[in-house]
């Protein structure tokens, strides 16, 4: 918080009621009371550990009070027959009922006339201190309304000056379920605006990007589209070919695509982003496809190479772990533009990295990379003519289907294209939920699987042994499975391993020749293996909802029934539980998102968690979709008639990030 303003808009977290007294005799566990009364009792007691424990009685009853950490003057506080206040949560303890850790100040005090506001805070910053510094702020800060009095009754919108100083400080009348809850309309005042600044942010740059300029794709294409669909040995779904025909129209235009490719996992996704690839091709552009994981990347290259080396076309991969001789060849032949199609991972956005002529960007995973990472790669294609720069055009590709408000809010400057059919034949994948105990049950079953000609992934969390999550590892895991079924050809792969390594492994597990394939989550993503059948997810409940939805998404993939299942460890926090009944109840991406989004937030889908720039402090894009929309709409008239409305509340509540929302 640098100014005033940052101030005013810096709102309680939750509040306290120190509005009203209670009665010992009417306090209820869970409850936050106010009391007052005097300490009949007090004692420093040594056993089970040393603790302050005083009790405090009023006309109606004693409660007992305990500190587990106390100073002198807090004893002295609390000696016998002092008269206190009391406020502090009622727990049941081992005398009855009991407040830990209680605020005491003297009794007798006048009582608060409003709600006090707890305030998110730092170490070294005390509550008392932020209320007075924010109390100075709504004295001093510029709280006129950004929005006129007639778009904000069209909205019905509280004034903005009364919505802040509502929330710091609550009138009596208010009740606090209503603040609780955000429900009250200076709440609702506040998440509106956080939600315009938003929509006019994705809007303007959406706007910006329609006047930016990009070499049009437009050669003709037909021959090698052709070509290719004649070489695959399927046929393409109904959604793949209307995505196709999407990207082919967006690159043809002068101004840079930015298009999200969103499918559930199988959908097939790499074959749409090889004709995206063609078309960019056909006119003489380089594509770049860049992926978060070596694994991916190198799965990604040899789809990619198989498909369109018979077409003419190079393909070159570029990793951070290429020998030196080897990777100075393929950069020449990318800044010599004899390279066509490059694959690679975050070492495409090195600075020796140069491109001829890049004209598509493809990002798998998208919301893996950090913002400055996705920047980085596009401004690889920036050529500067007659004194405008041209830029390429950028295909973003996510397995972690996007639930419509996100889409409505952190998407909205993008079009977005889904797969909304899996290719014909698959089957859903059946989830069964199995407790660690049964595990001999579940050894027995593989090795059943397996005779019958099929082919197993076992999933665990950790590579070696970790003395502060003590889990079952891939290595050890690798080791008894060795010795348990020493008939079967059991492999290894996790991230440790050098490139080669892990290829020789995948390949070799591909080709049959392993038939168990031990694993970290290297394997989360791009993996295919039509026979392997059966997936088993170690302590799955450490597990987050997208990354066991990745996983499952590894099976399931030829036209046998397939299974995965959740092996976990009891007891279950709740959260655990709900990931894991989620897995349980439903195959569906767009579900699994949606229900993640509820308990995540929505930083992870952006890829913000490395930029530390919160999205929404007031809204939740769960609950608010009214007012998402109503945002949205108001956001297309401020930029199309008032402008200057429009840039004034994008500097209340914006500063500057708005490139987080152009990535």
């Amino acid at each position: 918080m640098r100014t005033p303003q940052d101030c005013v808009i810096h709102l309680p977290i939750r509040y306290e009621d120190e509005t009203q007294l209670h009665r010992i005799a009417s306090a209820r566990v869970g409850q936050t009371v106010q009391l007052e009364g005097e300490i009949s009792y007090n004692e420093v007691q040594l056993r089970p550990r040393r603790q302050l424990v005083a009790l405090l009685r009023d006309d109606t009853g004693s409660i007992f009070l305990r500190w587990l950490h106390f100073y002198p003057n807090q004893q002295k506080q609390v000696s016998k027959g002092q008269l206190v206040r009391v406020r502090g949560e009622i727990r049941s303890g081992f005398n009855g009922l009991e407040i830990v850790h209680p605020r005491v100040s003297r009794a007798g005090g006048a009582l608060a006339s409003t709600f006090t506001p707890v305030y998110s805070t730092t170490d070294g910053l005390t509550q008392p201190v932020l209320r007075k510094i924010i109390g100075q702020a709504l004295e001093s800060a510029d709280l006129s309304d950004t929005l006129p009095d007639t778009i904000r009754h069209r909205f019905k919108l509280m004034p903005f000056a009364q919505a802040v100083r509502t929330l710091h400080y609550p009138p009596t009348q208010t009740t606090l379920s209503s603040l609780e809850e955000r429900s009250h309309p200076a709440w609702q005042r506040i998440k509106f605006d956080e939600l315009l600044a938003q929509q006019l942010s994705l809007a303007s740059a959406r706007a910006l990007r329609l006047e930016q300029t990009a070499t049009p794709l437009n050669a003709n294409h037909e021959p090698l589209f052709n070509a290719l669909r004649e070489r695959l040995p399927f046929a393409l779904t109904r959604a793949q070919e209307r995505v196709i025909n999407e990207i082919s129209q967006d690159l043809s235009r002068a101004y840079p695509m930015h298009r999200l490719l969103q499918g559930d996992v199988g959908s097939g996704k790499t074959i749409v982003a090889a004709f995206a690839a063609l078309k960019a091709i056909s006119s003489g552009a380089q594509v770049a496809v860049m992926a978060p994981t070596e694994l991916l990347a190198e799965q990604h290259y040899h789809k990619l190479q198989a498909w369109m080396t018979p077409l003419g076309v190079q393909v070159q991969w570029l990793s951070g772990s290429q020998k030196s001789k080897n990777k100075q060849q393929v950069l020449g032949s990318i800044a010599g533009g004899e390279t066509q199609l490059v694959v690679g991972t975050q070492a495409l956005i090195q600075t020796s990295v140069e491109f001829h002529c890049l004209g598509l960007v493809i990002l798998d995973e998208q919301h893996r990379f950090g913002v400055g990472q996705r920047l980085a790669l596009g401004q690889k294609g920036e050529q500067q003519v007659s004194h405008a720069p041209l830029l390429p055009h950028q295909l973003n590709m996510s397995a972690t289907p996007i639930p419509r408000t996100l889409a409505m809010t952190l998407f909205a400057d993008l079009d977005v294209s889904v797969l909304d059919e899996l290719p014909p034949g698959r089957r859903a994948v059946v989830t069964k939920l199995v407790a660690d105990s049964r595990r001999q049950e579940l050894i027995a079953h593989i090795h059943s699987e397996i005779q019958k000609g099929r082919q197993v992934y076992w999933v665990s969390p950790l590579v070696e042994e970790s003395e502060a999550l003590q889990l079952q590892t891939a290595v050890d895991t690798h080791a008894y499975l060795q010795q348990t079924l020493p008939d079967l050809s059991i492999g290894l792969v996790h991230g440790r391993l050098k490139s080669a390594e892990k290829t020789e492994v995948m390949e070799a597990f591909r080709s049959g020749e392993i038939s168990l394939l031990v694993a970290t989550t290297v394997i989360e993503v791009g993996v295919d293996v039509p026979n392997a059948t059966l997936m088993v997810i170690e302590h799955a409940e450490r597990f987050g909802l997208a990354q066991l939805h990745q996983l499952r998404g590894r099976v399931g993939r030829g036209a046998e029934q397939s299974v995965c299942v959740l092996l976990y460890q009891p007891p279950l926090s709740a959260i655990a539980r709900q990931r894991l009944r989620t897995m349980y109840e439903t195959t569906d991406g767009f579900e699994v998102a949606r229900r993640d989004l509820a308990l995540r937030g929505p930083g992870e889908f952006l890829g913000l968690r490395q930029s530390g720039v919160p999205l929404l402090r007031f809204a939740d894009i769960e609950t608010d979709t009214a007012l998402v929309e109503q945002a949205q709409s108001l956001a297309t008239e401020l930029l199309s008639n008032a402008r200057d409305i429009a840039q004034v509340h994008l500097d209340r509540w914006m500063k500057g990030k708005h490139v987080y929302l152009r990535s």
